[in-house]
């Protein structure tokens, strides 16, 4: 596992004192908000990285006076909603915590308004939900404050804690709902650049490594100490309807590398594969195919009873990797090791294989899982061994290798709105990216190297003890939060 470090906050108000940018800082461990002003209107703050709840959370105000709360940052969706104090998912029990992250109560605000009541309503691929209304408040967050921010009320709501959707504005549920472009409002990084907070719609996103205690998103910016080697441009695709709604780039190859080999593996779908970079999810979802390959080649197992992938946790050690390329040739490729891909099953006491070839090991889930339909995604699995700009404006991403646990900083915030990413060049090859090739099984000769020796995938997996799994089933329901295919028409 890679060493914890922490990023001082006077060293990174000195470093982007001259930019036009609005960065949050992200930290594994819960705090009070820290929000910190400077003189040249750039703002910071404490956002909290969840590891078992999954997903990162930034400490917010919405509300005068304002009021505390936690929400999930979310490049999958595009709205930021709040849950009710009077949702009964935040109500507390013996067998209920509540919304442990806050709730919002409109009757302490002079500031609130409703917009839009009844109007707000979003559904989440894992089938859970939120609804109530559209309303009007003023919202803080890393020090930024913006009056009138449209969001969502949570009043009918099974998730305990609200989100800060960053997406396309065309990706809101209230398009989806309304099946009208005529309903878009102005969401977050669109009124930051209204009010001049930032000078061009887009962010870069620096998740870190999976136990690392800091990360940041940087709005109107970008970091060049958070990445290794050449930051690389490529294209985000429309979606089936024709628009720019989500995130989706051309996955182009995948590779899977250890000490005994190197293989290319392959899908039925052909690459390139249409992959959504989301935050707001977990775990990485690829076709079903290759997805088994990924697993055959570390051992991992697919258990229906629990519905992912698992393998033992000491394949965290694993010195091998998976290498993702995006943009055809020349294009940036991301390699993400197996510390980044090995989570725990539970919050709880580690849960053994019962028998099998791993019997009695711990079993930990896989940050690979399988998806039935495109668009996939590359959750927060993948997003860790990355830095990642968005470019709402020109619909482009920028990747490069992450610099893990990086120290220093050095901050390009973009020059004007539509201004191209900062340091960025084009992927060369990627106007000649077309869907060809054939499915072929890989030979597994990296396999060995991944483990100590090979064991029988094939080999049908035994039921685990669900009364010592509820933990994890619980934890697992919101990881697909986010990803905003309801929106894909």
């Amino acid at each position: 596992m890679k060493t914890v470090a922490t990023l001082t906050t006077g060293a990174l108000i000195a470093s982007i004192a001259q930019a036009q940018v609005v960065q949050w800082d992200i930290q594994r461990r819960q705090t009070g908000s820290r929000l910190i002003r400077r003189q040249d209107g750039t703002y910071t703050e404490v956002i909290t990285n969840e590891k078992l709840r999954g997903g990162y959370f930034a400490s917010c105000q919405v509300g005068t006076p304002g009021q505390n709360l936690t929400l999930q940052l979310d490049t999958g969706s595009s709205d930021i909603w709040v849950p009710s104090s009077q949702a009964s998912v935040c109500e507390t029990s013996s067998r209920n915590e509540g919304c442990t992250f806050g709730s919002y109560d409109e009757s302490r605000s002079s500031t609130f308004a409703v917009v839009g009541e009844g109007d707000f309503s979003i559904s989440y691929v894992d089938g859970s939900h939120s609804k109530g209304d559209y309303i009007t408040e003023t919202f803080e967050i890393g020090g930024a404050t913006l009056k009138n921010m449209t969001m969502g009320l949570g009043v009918s709501t099974d998730i305990p804690y609200g989100l800060v959707g960053v997406g396309y504005a065309l990706n809101e549920a209230i398009v989806g709902g309304t099946r009208s472009e005529s309903s878009i409002y102005e969401n977050l990084p669109v009124l930051m650049q209204k009010e001049g907070l930032i000078k061009t719609n887009a962010y870069s996103l620096w998740l870190n490594d999976l136990d690392a205690s800091t990360g940041s998103i940087m709005f109107g910016g970008i970091d060049t100490e958070k990445y290794q080697g050449d930051l690389t441009r490529i294209n985000i695709y429309k979606d089936a309807g024709g628009s720019f709604s989500s995130f989706i780039v051309a996955l182009t190859s995948l590779q899977a590398s250890s000490s005994s080999g190197t293989d290319s593996l392959s899908s039925q779908q052909q690459f390139p594969v249409p992959v959504v970079l989301d935050s707001g999810t977990t775990f990485s979802y690829l076709p079903t195919d290759l997805a088994e390959q990924a697993w055959r080649e570390v051992g991992a197992e697919y258990y229906s009873d629990v519905g992912v992938a698992l393998l033992p946790c000491n394949m965290e050690n694993s010195q091998g990797h998976f290498s993702f390329g995006f943009g055809g040739t020349g294009g940036p490729v991301i390699n993400v090791t197996m510390d980044e891909l090995v989570l725990p099953l539970t919050s709880g006491n580690p849960i053994p294989f019962p028998n099998g070839p791993n019997k009695g090991q711990e079993a930990c889930q896989f940050g690979i899982q399988n998806f039935s339909s495109s668009p996939y995604l590359l959750g927060d699995t993948f997003l860790r061994s990355a830095y990642v700009v968005y470019d709402l404006v020109n619909n482009e991403i920028g990747l490069a290798p992450t610099d893990f646990n990086a120290t220093e900083s050095n901050v390009i915030a973009f020059a004007s709105s539509g201004a191209q990413i900062p340091s960025a060049t084009v992927a060369p090859n990627q106007a000649e990216v077309t869907q060809s090739g054939s499915f072929t099984q890989p030979t597994y000769g990296a396999s060995g190297g991944f483990k100590d020796d090979k064991k029988n995938a094939a080999s049908l997996p035994s039921a685990f003890d669900w009364s010592r799994i509820a933990v994890m089933g619980a934890s697992m329901g919101l990881m697909m939060v986010g990803s905003g295919f309801f929106l894909l028409f």
